[in-house]
């Protein structure tokens, strides 16, 4: 999600520039999803009237919020990671956090499929215990007909 943020602060790279309507197409995000991570303070595009002009560092930040978001994590720790990217000189303290922050949503999701295993094994003993009574009630009614 974040190691690629190098790109980011590169003032040689040409000024692209990019409409709400382009963004969403890239991303396949609704305008509205774009203008409540504005809100957020997450993408700050410049104004030409009532347009909303957004840059290449808009255009980087909409696509590591949504791999952050695809990843499992909250608007909060997105926010945090890109502030930390924003006033650290250097990669290291953003690389380190990102590494936490996945190893602890790592860990969430594999108590989670703990839980879901758990879960699945009891609906499957359900199951066979309903198949084995109805098997049974249905071989009753045969013999009483």
């Amino acid at each position: 999600m974040f190691p690629d943020f190098g790109s980011v602060r590169t003032v040689s790279e040409p000024a692209d520039v990019y409409t709400i309507g382009d963004l969403a197409r890239e991303f396949d995000v609704t305008s509205r999803a774009i203008r409540f991570y504005e809100d957020e303070g997450l993408l700050a595009p410049r104004r030409l009237g009532s347009r909303r002009i957004y840059s290449k560092r808009d255009h980087v930040r909409l696509k590591l919020i949504l791999r952050g978001k695809r990843l499992g994590f909250s608007l909060a720790e997105v926010r945090s990671m890109l502030e930390l990217y924003d006033s650290a000189p250097d990669e290291r303290p953003q690389l380190e956090k990102f590494v936490a922050a996945l190893a602890a949503r790592r860990e969430q999701l594999e108590q989670q499929r703990e839980e879901i295993e758990e879960v699945l094994g009891e609906i499957r003993a359900f199951e066979r215990q309903s198949r084995r009574l109805l098997n049974a009630k249905g071989g009753k009614r045969r013999a009483a007909a």
